[in-house]
């Protein structure tokens, strides 16, 4: 519409803000002020920029652990409840010079720990499509924001299933790229190994897009590599792809409700020319043990730097230097985030570092083994986003049900594979179900394919 000149970037942005203003779902933390400033210049030189700049005027949310320079950085916690970045993430950097208009920073789980966004010392996200819905985690704020139109895309980071599991809960698109093709410079840490920023949008295509404006080697992330960009998707590229149905994510823990959208999905593949084949990848029964084994070391570490000297919450009426801390840490963190940094430090103490750590990271390569072998047989894999329907907010749920919903998504993490969320079926409280696309390392372009051809078959990805 920018480019037929139907609209103004002006014209998006005012849209945006009002329903922010209109739709009470506590997507974000912080708003930027200076958005109709940023649209208004990205009119003035959209017409010789934009095919240079393609997302210029375009709104963008950012999750709130994504550094922005002057810009409340809070990861939904009070221990950064007052810290204000001096500098961008680079995917902020490559934002802003695309002509991105960055709205805000939303909300999520603290220090993106969590799969329902009720963690944030901010309160609960809610779901657009049934406010007495959750909108699932850590990256609920993007999702949510995204789904109301209050953003036309979002950025979030994805570390056991972040992006893609809210993506499904919203009835939007979440894309988790190869581990290493977008850089983490910027990105506050919680497991360096399996964080990865990942893009939330309304369709496959606008995936593709924002990911070849944020994608890219990196210097100052050591972990970086070279990324392709992306090409436009395929309409056709289901058509004699081979695709997996792992049986081990299709098990009696999957709904009835979610086994159904899956098979019907599968179904719908097969009918556009797709070759459906059963597989097995037995260690998938490790993943969510080693994955918070891995994870909640890796936060232990990570977190150890929140202690009340250098930037960040500082407790007041402390007696010495090691009440300070304990005060500090004690208040500044939520429950679920001391529960994990009590949980990393143990595996990691002597006597259980053989025991608990190190077998975590046997069964891991187990694991990208397993995978790569059965990629040899497939192109695609296909399986449930999470094991049940958007949940309730007030649902309660122990922790051990929380932790081991997360089979489906930790796979990818693991290894590093990318992974796609797209909507599909809905559940009969009338909330979306997405299914999950996994395909191997570096093959972001087979699988952002597949996933248009699916969308495109359904009839899906349309705007309104």
């Amino acid at each position: 519409m920018l480019r037929e000149n139907k609209c103004s970037a002006a014209e998006i942005n005012a849209d945006v803000q009002a329903r922010i203003k209109e739709k009470q779902l506590n997507a974000y933390i912080t708003l930027s002020a200076d958005t109709a400033e940023i649209a208004e210049n990205a009119d003035n030189s959209f017409a010789v920029n934009w095919d240079q700049h393609p997302l210029m005027g375009i709104p963008v949310a950012v999750k709130d652990n994504i550094s922005t320079k002057g810009m409340l950085t809070t990861c939904g916690s009070r221990m950064l409840s007052n810290y204000v970045p001096f500098y961008d993430a680079t995917v902020i950097e490559k934002l802003k010079h695309a002509g991105a208009v960055i709205t805000g920073k939303t909300n999520m789980d603290e220090f993106a720990m969590g799969c329902a966004s009720d963690t944030s010392i901010f309160g609960s996200v809610k779901n657009p499509i049934n406010a007495d819905f959750s909108a699932g985690g850590s990256s609920g704020g993007s999702a949510a924001a995204v789904a109301s139109g209050q953003a036309i895309a979002a950025l979030g980071s994805d570390t056991g299933g972040s992006v893609r599991q809210p993506a499904s809960f919203c009835g939007v698109v979440g894309f988790k790229p190869t581990y290493g093709t977008v850089s983490r410079y910027g990105l506050i840490a919680f497991a360096s190994s399996l964080d990865q920023i990942g893009t939330i949008t309304r369709n496959v295509y606008d995936a593709s897009l924002l990911y070849n404006t944020i994608c890219d080697r990196d210097r100052r992330d050591s972990t970086s590599v070279s990324a392709r960009s992306i090409s436009l998707p395929n309409c056709s590229a289901l058509k004699g792809l081979k695709i997996g149905l792992p049986s081990e994510l299709m098990t009696d823990e999957i709904s009835a409700e979610v086994k159904k959208t899956v098979n019907d999905a599968i179904i719908e593949m097969g009918k556009a020319g797709a070759v459906i084949k059963p597989i097995s990848v037995p260690s998938l029964k490790y993943a969510v043990s080693a994955y918070y084994i891995i994870s909640s070391a890796e936060a232990a570490s990570n977190l150890g730097r929140f202690d009340g000297i250098r930037y960040g919450y500082r407790a007041k009426d402390r007696r010495s230097l090691k009440e300070m801390y304990e005060r500090t840490r004690s208040e500044g963190f939520g429950l679920e985030v001391k529960r994990r940094i009590l949980l990393g430090n143990f595996v990691l103490s002597e006597g259980y570092y053989d025991s608990y750590y190190k077998r975590a990271i046997s069964a891991v390569e187990l694991l990208k083994r397993e995978i790569s072998e059965a990629f040899k047989k497939v192109d695609v894999m296909v399986s449930p986003v999470y094991p049940e329907p958007p949940f309730r907010l007030n649902k309660v749920r122990s922790k051990t049900e929380r932790y081991t919903a997360d089979i489906c998504t930790v796979p990818a993490s693991l290894t590093g594979y990318p992974a796609i969320s797209v909507p599909f079926g809905c559940s009969a409280d009338g909330m979306p179900i997405g299914i999950q696309l996994m395909a191997e390392r570096f093959n972001d372009q087979k699988l952002l394919s597949a996933a248009y051809a699916f969308e495109q078959m359904i009839g899906g990805g349309v705007d309104e």
